[in-house]
């Protein structure tokens, strides 16, 4: 594909994902902000709520937005595929249904604010398919057959920040029960508590912010998480919302060449032989302390010195 298709297919894609974005606010929330989301109900109609648990969460996110993502991709003109297996990347696989050869991927991000200010997820792998980029281990298509990556960013408050399963509540909900129907006491040993109707029980998040940003702007230097070979990103909620991560700068090919080489890259400082795990140093690797000004701060528009 030439490169000014490559950049005109990104850019329509990019303008596509973000009016998506802006739309989600209003499909998962009340007018108050409030998920519209309150648990599980059954055929009894006892409706039973949710943790704050965030892999729980995120799932539930997932498939109560998922329905409005196959209209997206349909109405853009693309189809969506899903990753075959679990742990493969990415989420989501567009593909452009005139030609093929445009593919797309997205990772869908959700995480709770720490506070008001900042958050902060995992990118992905910098492993096996990030470094050989014509391969399939676990992903979709190999990487370089993607002409972008991306990522949904779905940002929330908790309304209550634990996480014990065995605070979760039963109810049952006045509105939805016809006027034959008995209200049941108990669940096994569980209480039954009555309320009115569905909007008087609390939800487990609120105050929703979207986002869509391609992965490289919003990366850091750091690693995501523990041991693991998984890109983390900048953690400020308005450079994440506005793409002004720590290569935003410089590229996506200094971002790409510093991933592949995190951890094995290796430099002498101050006498010593020193992995390379700051984007500083790897530029002072690589003879380019002349960029130095282009690495933008993690938490704000500052640059580093």
């Amino acid at each position: 594909m030439k490169i000014r298709d490559k950049k005109k297919y990104k850019s329509e894609f990019k303008q596509e994902l973000d009016k998506f974005a802006d739309k989600l606010k209003k499909y998962v929330s009340t007018d108050k902000g409030d998920w519209t989301v309150k648990g599980f109900i059954d055929v009894y109609k006892n409706i039973y709520t949710i943790s704050s648990d965030t892999k729980i969460v995120s799932k539930i996110l997932e498939i109560h937005i998922f329905p409005q993502i196959l209209q997206f991709s349909d109405s853009i003109g693309y189809k969506l595929l899903l990753a075959e297996k679990q742990n493969w990347y990415p989420d989501l696989t567009f593909v452009h249904k005139k030609n093929e050869e445009v593919k797309f991927a997205l990772d869908l991000k959700t995480t709770f604010r720490r506070n008001d200010k900042t958050v902060g997820f995992t990118l992905g792998s910098h492993g096996s398919y990030f470094k050989e980029r014509d391969k399939d281990k676990n992903i979709q298509f190999p990487y370089n057959q993607y002409s972008g990556h991306y990522c949904l960013g779905i940002i929330y408050t908790r309304t209550d920040v634990s996480d014990d399963l065995g605070e979760t509540e039963i109810y049952q909900v006045q509105e939805l029960q016809e006027k034959y129907e008995t209200t049941n006491k108990k669940v096994g040993e569980r209480k039954v508590t009555t309320v009115k109707n569905l909007k008087s029980l609390t939800s487990v998040i609120k105050d929703f912010d979207f986002f869509a940003a391609e992965k490289w702007k919003i990366a850091s230097d750091k690693q995501g998480s523990g041991n693991t070979a998984n890109i983390g990103s900048i953690f400020d909620i308005e450079d994440l919302k506005n793409e002004n991560g720590i290569f935003s700068k410089l590229g996506e090919e200094w971002f790409d060449e510093y991933w592949i080489n995190h951890g094995s890259a290796t430099m002498v400082k101050d006498g010593k032989p020193t992995k390379i795990t700051t984007l500083k140093d790897f530029l002072e690797f690589k003879g380019r302390t002349d960029l130095w000004d282009k690495i933008v701060s993690k938490t704000s528009n500052k640059k580093t010195i």
